[in-house]
């Protein structure tokens, strides 16, 4: 089967394509996770969320994306069909519906927050910005460390990418760079950027290829079904493959880490100031970053 990721396809089950390590057979043991998510730089965890807390969050994204004519509505709602003008939405930071008490009874569940307070070995918090998309047909997010965005505290953030629906290969699940969390020259170079302070571009390439033919690996997906979630660190280089179907991909990315370290600014608080000088000024592309670097 060959899957579509940016301008490229690569074959599932290849040298290029290949699937994610489940960690059902550890779930219980936190040594053994925290272990694996070091040695991965991912933890895909099945099941992790409640699906009924699940599909009443989902209900109030596509209530959010019906009311502003995003929804094609001669098929059922939760079809999550696009609407002839439908051009996808990012619901980052739109608090009326991301601070609703369905979303976040599947982002801050108490056990959810127990689950990272023993992972990360001790209390937790959640960062109060909640990243939201619906994404739309032809569309994948390219290839991008975390840290770049969100890098001014502490570093043992983690990523919870939290798909609201089932997400086949169709409709774009993430993938994740095999071995990017070691990649040092990466790590001191694009890893130490600011999208704020250094006004680049934010994704390191749009061509899943080329990085394996310079840095080696495969990268890795799997079919997300409702309630399934993957955890990652802030140096695990991932993004996504396509959507090709004519219906939404929804999914939430929130951030954990211990409350008693180091937190950037930009993502707490009532109202979140965000990135506010990314696009602002003249901007470096990434290619001119990536050249400078000599990655």
């Amino acid at each position: 089967m060959k899957l579509p990721m940016g301008n490229r396809e690569m074959e599932l089950g290849g040298e290029t394509l290949g699937h994610l390590r489940e960690s059902d057979d550890i779930r219980g043991n936190m040594p053994a996770l925290r272990e694996r998510l070091d040695e991965d730089g991912y933890l895909l965890i099945r099941g992790l969320h409640d699906v009924e807390a699940v599909k009443a969050a989902r209900a109030i994204v596509l209530a959010d994306l019906d009311a502003r004519d995003q929804i094609d509505r001669s098929h059922p709602r939760d079809e999550a069909v696009i609407a002839e003008a439908g051009s996808g939405a990012f619901l980052g930071g739109r608090k009326a519906v991301t601070h609703t008490p369905e979303f976040l009874n599947v982002v801050e569940a108490p056990p959810l927050m127990d689950f990272f307070t023993d992972l990360l070995e001790g209390e937790s918090l959640a960062y109060d910005y909640k990243w939201l998309r619906a994404v739309s047909t032809g569309t994948s997010t390219g290839a991008h460390y975390d840290v770049v965005y969100m890098g001014r505290g502490s570093h043992d953030l983690v990523t919870l990418w939290t798909p609201l629906g089932d997400v086949p290969y169709s409709k774009g699940p993430l993938a994740v760079l095999e071995g990017s969390q070691q990649l040092a020259d990466i790590r001191e170079t694009y890893g130490k950027m600011d999208v704020d302070r250094d006004h680049v571009t934010g994704s390191f390439s749009d061509d899943p290829i080329a990085l394996i033919e310079r840095y080696g690996g495969r990268w890795l997906t799997t079919e997300f079904e409702m309630g399934d979630a993957l955890v990652f660190r802030m140096f695990t280089m991932h993004g996504s493959l396509t959507n090709t179907t004519d219906r939404f991909r929804l999914s939430a990315d929130t951030r954990y880490q211990r409350a008693d370290q180091p937190v950037d600014e930009r993502w707490m608080g009532d109202e979140p100031i965000a990135h506010y000088a990314w696009s602002s000024g003249e901007t470096v592309t990434m290619a001119e970053a990536r050249e400078r670097w000599g990655v």
